[in-house]
């Protein structure tokens, strides 16, 4: 099933309560269906139970500049959540709705097949490792998994009602683009002819095969 299939499959799914809860429409997803590099959160908030796409109220704004601090813009990568609809009030997903909901994420990370999996907070990283783990002891490390490496870093919704936690979640983008930055192994030149030197953005999708 590709994505667009996935994606209209999920129109108005009604396989969980949050169907009658009180969404607006399903989340799927958004971003290049290529990516090399998928960023996966929480659940819809608001803004994107209104306008459909995840990360488009104000901790979108900051994924934004973290993004670019890291090298990456959203052309290049690929953005979802656990949760395609907004639970009442922004609860927490609780785990009827986390076991509905994921195999519609597995399915886009199968479909996309990124060598890199950014998880934004609790729900996201403990669904995708499978395991209960508090995001302040994975944060920034990469962790290998069979088919792609998990990168765990806090929810930028987190930092924006923590104020002291902005700081740490610059730091942690900054070890994410670290890592990428040390994935890249530059081709021994061919000749003596000059070439041009990649953006960073542009290294760090080649060394994904983007």
């Amino acid at each position: 099933m590709t994505l667009q299939e996935l994606s209209a499959s999920l129109h108005d799914c009604q396989r969980c309560k949050l169907a009658k809860m009180g969404r607006t429409q399903v989340v799927f997803g958004t971003g290049n269906p290529n990516a090399s590099i998928m960023f996966v959160g929480e659940a819809p908030g608001f803004n994107e139970d209104q306008k459909g796409e995840p990360f488009v109220g104000a901790a979108g704004k900051l994924l934004d500049k973290l993004l670019e601090s890291a090298g990456l813009s959203r052309a290049q990568v690929y953005i979802a959540n656990v949760i395609k609809c907004r639970p009442p009030n922004n609860r927490d997903p609780e785990p009827d709705e986390v076991e509905t909901c994921k195999p519609f994420l597995l399915q886009q990370i199968a479909e996309i097949k990124p060598a890199l999996v950014c998880t934004l907070g609790n729900w996201a990283t403990q669904t995708i490792l499978e395991r209960k783990v508090p995001i302040t002891k994975v944060k920034g490390q990469a962790i290998r998994l069979d088919r792609f490496v998990v990168f765990p870093l806090l929810h930028p919704a987190a930092a924006l009602h923590q104020g002291n936690l902005l700081e740490t979640l610059k730091e942690d983008f900054k070890k994410l683009k670290a890592y990428l930055d040390r994935q890249q192994t530059p081709a021994a030149p061919t000749s003596a002819a000059p070439t041009a030197t990649p953006t960073p953005a542009q290294s760090q999708m080649d060394l994904f095969g983007a």
